[in-house]
């Protein structure tokens, strides 16, 4: 986007060459699932919202990059790939087990390096030493982190599992190691003002962030925090497009000025989604936001 950091520039500028992340679902589960932390995951989740539909953990990670590949191979032949660990926690394994499926990952051809998504507390330090020495290695690897909120009455509140502080930590030991941070927040969850969203932009660029992903809060069928929604639909604040402009417009002037922005916006399937959605293309939303954006 104009008047941003754009992501696509920047890695391009990271790995040398025109770069795009393909999703890869290793077969993953995730502590707030499996009974170390809960069962039920956090109350907003549904990874369906998120994989393509060739992510399929009973497929090879070789296999699923191979076919993420062929949709960019013909218009970009000269294009290069990051295997992005999306689904549930991507470092939630024995370290033997991830050196396995990371170096698969790496083993194909075009593939020059990872993006790896994960929860802030679940990033032993063997982990981090080993993620540095592929750095080191010369390929490109980002972490990216899902902290949704820098609240912790919020992160209770949506059974998160882990706290602010464990976030701040595991991103500021991420950067010391020299490799990229993503993170990923929510703007609109229950309990949060608009003074405090707000706020949460002066809070992230404390911190040594290199990407930023934000999505509007949407409230996905067959999750927990659908049905508190309908339960008890006061507590929550769904923004309208024009709303959700306008509080962009507030946050993005105070994040700092190096930080990346990847996505601003999050259109789930109409078909996942409990309540209507706004029925906009991304770049329709794009469009809409960089017109406000200029006005103010």
């Amino acid at each position: 986007m104009q008047r941003l950091n754009s992501y696509g520039p920047w890695l391009t500028s990271l790995t040398g060459y025109k770069t795009q992340k393909i999703s890869v679902n290793a077969g993953f589960t995730c502590p707030n699932r499996d009974g170390t932390l809960g069962t039920t995951g956090c109350t907003y989740c549904n990874n369906q919202t998120f994989n393509p539909a060739y992510c399929r953990p009973a497929k090879s990670i070789s296999q699923q990059l191979e076919e993420g590949k062929q949709f960019f191979r013909q218009k970009y032949p000269n294009m290069r790939y990051l295997a992005y660990f999306q689904a549930y926690t991507n470092t939630y394994a024995p370290l033997s087990e991830l050196q396995e499926k990371y170096e698969e990952a790496l083993s194909v051809a075009g593939i020059v390096g990872l993006v790896i998504g994960t929860r802030p507390d679940c990033m032993p330090a063997a982990l981090l030493s080993y993620l540095q020495s592929l750095h080191e290695r010369g390929y490109t690897i980002i972490v990216e982190y899902g902290i949704e909120s820098v609240y912790d009455a919020t992160l209770q509140r949506i059974r998160r599992g882990h706290t602010h502080e464990q976030s701040v930590d595991a991103i500021r030991r991420t950067a010391s190691a020299g490799i990229p941070v993503g993170i990923h927040i929510i703007l609109g969850l229950p309990g949060e003002s608009r003074e405090m969203l707000l706020s949460e932009a002066d809070i992230l660029s404390t911190l040594p962030v290199t990407t930023l992903k934000i999505h509007q809060l949407q409230l996905i069928k067959g999750t927990l925090m659908a049905d508190e929604y309908f339960s008890r639909p006061s507590d929550f604040h769904l923004f309208s497009v024009d709303e959700y402009i306008q509080l962009l417009c507030d946050f993005l002037p105070r994040l700092r000025n190096d930080i990346i922005i990847e996505r601003l916006v999050s259109q789930s399937p109409t078909s996942l989604l409990a309540t209507p959605g706004w029925g906009l293309k991304n770049y329709e939303f794009t469009t809409r936001l960089q017109n406000a954006l200029l006005k103010k």
